[in-house]
């Protein structure tokens, strides 16, 4: 099933800004070699192994700049492409093309690196109940771009933002004096339709976390011997609440949380750190090879 991200005004100002930032002054070369009136074929080429994300945007980047480009997707939002596969191709007038190719490619490339790594953890966990999240360690404007490229790479979303829900931090908690002060005053305060969450680095702030009744558990930068410890913990809790892990959570350790029955693994990596995948635009030469 074809996938589609919903253009947003958020999402439209930062394609704009996007093109602003790369034509502000025109396109001096383009504008010196190629004619108004010609028109082109481009093919969306994958140079690695990687999950398709940005088509979208992608689009929306050349149709600002000739409405009537014909596209056609040859590999969807969320499927892997192959080294060598075609993705898509785009006809039009060649100026566009050419004049938007670095800004489609730079959403095309990060979002896709984001789907591709987050594909990486996905498979490490498959077969279990085991789910990997983001965070919210995203590029900044692009948040709704990254977190929809997880969902693409097989993740779940965290928080959107921090009216998304209550996730009582260490500073949260120094303020406020202790895990059950802090709990007291959110479930005080806040809807009930909002889940209450609670990172704990400590085995004594779990069992504060527990006495609270809240809804998930974060155990942050826990040890593989004090995880053991916090699960047993959890497991004599019914019901007991959603646990999460986060800090420092690297591929190889994907297997051994889902063993341990953990329930969610949020790992900032996926979009803070997902390196760029290698697309290129290739474009036919009259003859109809590409170029």
């Amino acid at each position: 099933m074809a996938h589609s991200l919903v253009l947003t005004p958020a999402v439209t100002r930062l394609i704009e800004l996007a093109i602003e930032e790369d034509l502000g002054r025109g396109d001096a070369t383009t504008q010196a070699l190629v004619g108004p009136e010609a028109t082109a074929t481009a093919h969306l080429v994958a140079r690695q192994r990687l999950t398709v994300a940005g088509l979208d945007i992608a689009a929306a980047v050349f149709r600002r700049l000739d409405p009537s480009i014909a596209i056609q997707t040859q590999i969807d939002d969320g499927a892997e492409a192959q080294p060598g596969a075609r993705v898509a191709t785009y006809r039009g007038a060649a100026a566009a093309l050419l004049s938007g190719e670095r800004t489609a490619l730079n959403f095309l490339q990060r979002l896709s690196g984001v789907a591709t790594l987050t594909r990486t953890f996905v498979a490490a966990a498959q077969g279990t109940s085991l789910r990997i999240t983001d965070t919210r360690k995203t590029t900044p404007g692009f948040r709704l771009l990254e977190k929809y490229a997880v969902r693409m790479g097989g993740g779940s979303n965290h928080r959107f933002d921090l009216g998304s829900g209550v996730l009582i931090k260490d500073n949260h908690v120094a303020l406020a004096g202790s895990v059950s002060e802090a709990v007291r005053r959110a479930k005080g305060r806040v809807p009930h339709s909002l889940n209450i969450e609670v990172e704990v680095d400590t085995m004594a702030q779990l069992d504060e976390a527990l006495a609270a009744d809240v809804d998930i558990v974060l155990l942050d930068n826990f040890t593989d011997a004090d995880l053991g410890r916090a699960m047993a913990r959890l497991r004599a809790v019914k019901p007991r609440p959603l646990v999460e892990v986060s800090g420092g959570v690297t591929l190889v350790r994907i297997p051994e949380l889902a063993r341990a029955g953990v329930d969610l693994v949020s790992v900032g990596a996926l979009t803070h750190s997902a390196p760029a995948v290698d697309l290129a635009l290739d474009m036919e030469d009259p003859a109809g090879q590409a170029a």
